[in-house]
């Protein structure tokens, strides 16, 4: 039996929703059905009545739901005293970041830091958006940076957790110039010649944001996708090396632009092709005996009234 199957669990107990637990535990309906199923193989019995809507439990699954939060709660008693035993581990914050912020916005933020917080001792760990909302949800850091666009919301229970907004990301396209220091590719391209596009990965957040601002264009865009991956910082080398036009936020090219070994690939009719995102900070509201680290907790007050 997994510790995420019982909290999967307390989560459908809470919303009476098979969608709705997916979307706040980060999967989807099926997996998400199937680990009920699983847990429900482990009892031995039905936990769910799947005859009635909303959903309601039965009774050994009534019985079985406060176990599970009293087993959950000792679990993550457990682990703040665990974490208690070392006094150096109070002092550093642990980050989960999607890999494009750890590359852009983190160290320089970080760095701000220092000036108007004071110096902090942290631990990076950079993942993919959905990896490292989970790495929030699953106890697994103090804190989750992360893109925010109301068309691609991360779908964090706001009773479970805290947000504060700490700046904003634009994201539009660039391309290496030519001699002359014009664009290489110029959007939005033709049909009969389109455009070569460095995209990102399928599932990559930034790719979703970018298929929307090429949804809601004004006039068609003509790409012929010639390379992918999930990172912004794999794209733009491709864009640096005059190999495609690729859509990534303002952070990661801010150098290259200034220097002028990338720009803008949006045409002069075209200087919507962006969009801007906020970059907000989560964490879970302490509840019961576990308490914050110090050093998180004093990090997000000064979050909390400066942002």
């Amino acid at each position: 039996m997994e510790t995420k199957w019982l909290e999967d669990f307390v989560s459908l107990a809470e919303t009476r929703s098979f969608s709705r637990s997916a979307q706040l535990r980060h999967v989807t309906q099926p997996a998400f059905s199937r680990r009920i199923q699983a847990l429900e193989a482990w009892a031995g019995t039905d936990l769910v009545d799947r005859s009635s809507y909303p959903t309601r439990l039965t009774a050994a699954g009534e019985t079985l739901y406060g176990q599970a939060m009293e087993m959950l709660q000792a679990l993550q008693n457990a682990r703040a005293m665990l974490r208690g035993h070392s006094t150096a581990g109070q002092d550093v914050i642990e980050f989960a970041v999607p890999h494009t912020l750890a590359f852009t916005f983190f160290p320089a933020w970080v760095s701000s830091l220092r000036d108007k917080f004071g110096p902090i001792k942290s631990r990076l760990i950079a993942l993919n958006v959905h990896d490292a909302a989970m790495r929030l949800v699953e106890g697994g850091c103090d804190l989750l940076i992360s893109y925010h666009h109301e068309s691609q919301p991360l779908q964090l229970d706001p009773d479970r957790y805290q947000m504060v907004t700490l700046g904003h990301e634009v994201i539009s396209p660039y391309c290496k110039p030519d001699a002359a220091g014009e664009p290489l590719f110029r959007l939005p391209g033709k049909a009969a010649q389109p455009i070569p596009y460095l995209g990102y990965g399928p599932g990559a957040y930034l790719g979703r944001v970018t298929d929307l601002i090429l949804k809601q264009s004004p006039v068609p865009i003509h790409l012929d996708r010639v390379y992918e991956t999930d990172m912004a910082e794999g794209l733009k080398v491709m864009a640096l090396e005059g190999l495609g036009l690729a859509f990534l936020p303002h952070s990661a090219v801010k150098k290259e632009l200034r220097s002028r070994r990338l720009v803008s690939a949006a045409g002069p009719d075209l200087p919507g092709l962006e969009m801007t995102m906020e970059v907000r900070a989560y964490r879970e509201i302490p509840v019961g005996k576990e308490s914050p680290k110090g050093t998180a907790q004093a990090l997000w007050a000064y979050l909390a009234k400066t942002g």
